[in-house]
């Protein structure tokens, strides 16, 4: 069970670095601090449509990675 739990932890820091540079990584909005800092001006350079819908579904399955490894350690913990 400790072998399990250290992979487990080093899943999740991997994943949690991870999402947040895949979150960094996404195009502002507007209106928000990605404008306050620089973000409207490069906006007319963004990313394509089809790299952003990419980066969404990338960020998207490693949340979801991210949330099953918080899960299973929450279990691990329990168990033992």
């Amino acid at each position: 069970m400790d072998v399990l739990r250290i992979i487990l932890q080093v899943l999740l820091v991997l994943t949690s670095f991870l999402v947040v540079v895949l979150v960094l990584l996404h195009k502002g909005k507007g209106g928000g601090l990605s404008d306050m800092f620089g973000g409207g001006i490069s906006s007319g350079a963004g990313s394509s449509g089809v790299a952003e819908r990419n980066l969404n579904r990338i960020t998207i399955g490693l949340a979801v990675l991210w949330a099953v490894i918080i899960v299973l350690l929450g279990l691990i913990q329990r168990v033992s």
